[in-house]
């Protein structure tokens, strides 16, 4: 199994910083759509995708991929995959998947059938009957796309943005995988002032702490794959092991966090403890009218960044919150030049707001929500 081809999924519009992340761990990349980035790899690779991909929702083998326009056709080709390469006599498997713009458009009824199919090609292997189904899990997965379907098993388990530290949450946070995007999409790095005035429970300032430090976003958590019989043991302890030895303590990090609600500023210190990077973050509580404007001077320069996600105003009161935080945010920019300014908005008049459009947008998706991450560059 030296040779293994890996998807990793992601979020609309983060294809390209997945990407980038996997080339950055040394893999060649096939294919880039829909979601997915398909790489070459091999057992290995699965530890280090899955300890190291701040962004990807998930890693997965993918076993085939083929067009099936019956359930005929779906079943005999899912069954000429070798399962018993990877699924265990006593594994435990689930079948789950999607189906757009298919003939077979029924997910129920595809579940049904490549679940048969899988479990008539074990007992050909296995030569029993039946299966206790009692060890390691393995969820597979499939995607029906114009009566293409790509056939895979699940390596992560709970989804990738589930980094371990999140032990105090507020309403409507930003996932972990879309915080740590925003944060490489601003080339934030260690040495820069990093400023979220409108913090919640601490993700985005968390992720940039994690990203300066050099700590693998996957250290704190297991993985569905670190159970299964085809991937030594012994990898996960030597990858843990190199996860641990690359963080940089001696990093400097200046990272400025704050928020109007006390609660949230107390769940965010609270996570920050948990994932090992409390003394990188200040936390202050207040409205962000009163805290914009000591930024500069508390920092003792005249450059920085603002990475935020606001809230989104759908009711009343909470619009006329909303114009009174771009007044500020428009304000501060003017009287300081040098700061930059990136913020992810489902308002779409958000650049009318701030009084001039932004340097550059990118369309991505905060949960369901369609947004856009605004790009405002300070002078150099």
């Amino acid at each position: 199994m030296s040779k293994l081809e890996l998807i990793a999924s992601a979020t609309f519009g983060l294809e390209a910083v997945v990407k980038r992340e996997i080339e950055a761990l040394g893999y060649t990349i096939s294919d880039s759509r829909d979601g997915r980035i398909t790489y070459t790899g091999d057992e290995r690779a699965i530890v280090r995708s899955n300890l190291w991909l701040r962004c990807a929702d998930r890693v997965y083998v993918k076993m085939a991929e083929f067009r099936a326009e019956t359930f005929e056709e779906l079943f005999q080709q899912t069954r000429a995959l070798p399962w018993a390469d990877w699924i265990p006599i006593d594994g435990k498997f689930t079948v789950i998947g999607t189906s757009v713009k298919s003939v077979l458009h029924s997910v129920p009824a595809c579940q049904s059938i490549i679940k048969k199919a899988i479990v008539e090609k074990m007992r050909e292997t296995y030569a029993v009957e039946t299966f206790k189904e009692s060890g390691a899990e393995y969820t597979v997965r499939f995607s029906f796309m114009k009566d293409v379907a790509c056939v895979m098993i699940d390596t992560s388990g709970e989804g990738l943005h589930k980094r371990g530290y999140r032990t105090q949450a507020v309403a409507a946070p930003i996932k972990e995988t879309l915080a740590a995007a925003m944060i490489q999409l601003s080339f934030f790095k260690a040495g820069r002032l990093l400023v979220d005035p409108m913090c919640g429970s601490g993700t985005i300032p968390i992720e940039a702490a994690l990203i300066a430090r050099g700590i693998a976003p996957g250290l704190s958590r297991s993985f569905a794959s670190e159970s299964w019989d085809v991937i030594p043991r012994e990898i996960w302890k030597e990858e843990r092991r190199k996860a641990f030895e690359a963080i940089d303590s001696e990093a400097q990090v200046r990272i400025i966090a704050g928020d109007i609600d006390k609660k949230s500023v107390e769940a965010a210190r609270e996570n920050a403890l948990e994932a090992g990077v409390d003394d990188c973050i200040e936390f202050h509580v207040g409205s962000l009218e009163k805290r914009l404007p000591t930024i500069p001077e508390a920092a003792g320069e005249g450059r920085g960044i603002i990475i935020t996600n606001p809230p989104y105003g759908q009711r009343i009161g909470e619009r006329e919150a909303m114009d009174s935080i771009y007044r500020s945010l428009k304000q501060f920019l003017k009287d300081n030049e040098g700061w930059s300014l990136f913020m992810i908005s489902s308002d779409k008049s958000a650049e009318k707001k701030l009084g001039r459009p932004a340097d550059r947008r990118r369309k991505l998706y905060n949960g369901n929500i369609e947004s856009c991450y605004y790009q405002y560059h300070g002078k150099k």
